[in-house]
Formats: C-alpha cells, structure tokens, sequence
C-alpha cells in the first residue's frame, strides 16, 4: 500500500451527523485549526489553548497531560449533552483516537474522523510561519504525517462511525453564514442596533477595546469632533474622532496629550493614533515629542515660534480642564 493518503483505497464519506464528535487527524501544520473554524468556536476544544490555561504557553509539550486531562473534562460535560464537539488536536495516535472513540461510545454519540491530508511538504514549510515556541519541529512532523497516513485505513475498524477527507466536504459555507450573520449584527441589518459609531472603534483598535470605550457627546473639547475615552479604573484616555484627516477625506483618531512644545502649557494637545499598538505607545512610553502631535496653542513642530493667543488659550485651557474632570 502507497503511503499516501491517495493510496489507501478507504471508502469515504461526505456527510457529518449532529451530534456528533469530530476528531481532525492530521499532522501539524495541515490547517486542521482552519478546517476547526467552520464550527461555531463553542464547539471547538484546541488542545493548543488548553495548553496555554494550564501552562500560558500553547507549545508547551510538557503540559500536554495536563492540558488533555482538561479538555476531556469539557469534553465529557459536552457529550453528556449531546452536543457536537470537535477535537483540534493532531490525534495522530491510535491511543488518544482510542479514547475518545470510547468517551462518545460511553454517551451514544456518533464519531467522525476527519482527515486533513495536506503534504508532508507543506506541514513542514508551515512551521517557518510560526513563532520559535509555536513551530513544531521537522522531524516531530513528519512522524505525524506518516502516522496519519497509516491510520486512515484502519480508522473504521478502530470504531470510527464515520470517516471523512477534508478534500471531499464542502465546509466554506457555514463558515461565510456565520461570518455573515455576524456582521449584518454589528452593522444593524438584522433589525438590531448594532455596534454603530463602535464599528469604526473596533476596526482600529480591536475587539478587546469596545468595553472600555464610551463616547462623550456634545463634547467642545475637539473644534466639534466627536469625542470618547477608554477608561478602565483611574486610567483613561481621550480621543477624538477625526472625519478629514489630512484633509484628504480620510476617517481616523487623534489621542488627547499634553503640550509637548511647553512644560507650561496646560491646553490640549492632539497626536494621531492608528492602532492599539500605538496606543500603548503612547500610554507607557517616555519618548517625548511625537512628530505629528499639533497643540491647540502652538501648533505643530513647524509652527512652535508662533505667538500665544492668551485669550484663546485661556479659552482651551478651560475645555481641556472640564474634559479632565468629566
């Protein structure tokens, strides 16, 4: 028999029942966590994030016992529940495969093996992609991969329900459903409000921001742009929203800093902000002057000689205070 996944001449299927548990063999590498993705994330157990619950780092290979010994717990609340689960493991082991063949036998739920056959060649070249922690090494993956190869004739007789070929099912489609749903959420066209002025917030600055941000309507602090804060405890920082950047029509955020032209300066100054990242720059760096940061007085770096309007600074002083206070 030619080892390759072509060549084991093993009768396969196209349909997955519900419930159902779905084991992904395959070696690292082969994009079994991509395939994972076209189930709802609820019903995904990732040895991998396991491993980091236990041990905060997903390649930790010493933690896998207690990593596994974790996921079977979820794993047999799941089953008593009838709900479909899928493992996103290599399970390219007999022994781990016998397992969970036996933990759904034990509740009377059906068992899918699910074959990733990506070539040895590309599971190998995937690891370059990955951080030193995460790569798994040649050798570990080719081992893998014979061993997937050489169970894919046996797995029936193993006592698999089913056995399927990642290259014979459709999954694209629930994947772009859910995808779908999800984003007619967020923009409302479900009939709900969804995260409306949020949308331009988390494109920038990520999911993780949303519940920290709150907008501050009616606020003069920004000439009549629109501003919010993300405040988490005492901590908190102050954007405006900015509809013509560079007056080029563009749409992005400008964070609220102190002058950075005078020590003495107490109005409102602004530098732009284009991701997360540069706002925990801003928040924990020292590096002073920001190149594109313009004070409400001074202007930008070009413009630091100009004269003080006293009554106009005393005027933003004031907004730059309330907007302290609030």
């Amino acid at each position: 028999m030619k080892t390759t996944f072509e060549g084991t001449l093993q009768p396969l299927e196209t349909t997955i029942p519900d419930p159902a548990l779905i084991v992904l063999i395959g070696a690292a590498g082969s994009g079994k966590s991509t395939w994972a993705s076209t189930w709802p994330a609820t019903q995904v157990l990732e040895l991998d994030q396991f491993r980091a619950m236990v041990s905060d780092e997903a390649g930790d290979q010493s933690a896998t016992l207690s990593a596994a010994n974790v996921m079977h717990t979820v794993l047999e609340a799941r089953l008593a529940r009838k709900r479909t689960t899928v493992i996103d493991a290599t399970n390219t082991e007999e022994r781990v495969r016998a397992g969970l063949v036996q933990m759904a036998r034990n509740y009377g739920v059906p068992t899918v093996a699910f074959v990733v056959s990506t070539p040895v060649s590309v599971c190998v070249e995937r690891q370059g992609d990955r951080s030193p922690e995460g790569a798994v090494p040649e050798g570990v993956v080719r081992r893998q991969h014979a061993e997937a190869v050489a169970a894919l004739p046996r797995l029936r007789g193993e006592g698999f329900d089913h056995v399927v070929c990642a290259d014979n099912i459709h999954r694209l489609e629930p994947l772009l459903k859910r995808a779908s749903d999800t984003r007619r959420r967020e923009l409302g066209w479900d009939g709900g409000d969804g995260l409306g002025g949020l949308l331009l917030v988390r494109r920038t600055f990520g999911a993780q921001v949303l519940p920290l941000w709150r907008w501050r309507d009616n606020s003069p602090l920004a000439g009549g742009d629109r501003v919010g804060e993300i405040r988490l405890g005492p901590d908190r920082m102050v954007l405006a929203l900015r509809t013509d950047f560079d007056g080029e029509g563009d749409v992005g955020f400008d964070l609220l800093v102190g002058c950075p032209y005078d020590d003495d300066c107490d109005a409102p100054a602004w530098q732009p902000v284009y991701s997360v990242t540069d706002l925990w720059k801003a928040h924990t760096s020292d590096t002073g002057l920001h190149p594109d940061a313009v004070c409400s007085v001074h202007g930008g770096p070009d413009d630091v000689d100009q004269e003080d309007d006293p009554e106009g600074r005393a005027d933003l002083e004031a907004q730059y205070a309330d907007a302290v206070r609030e």
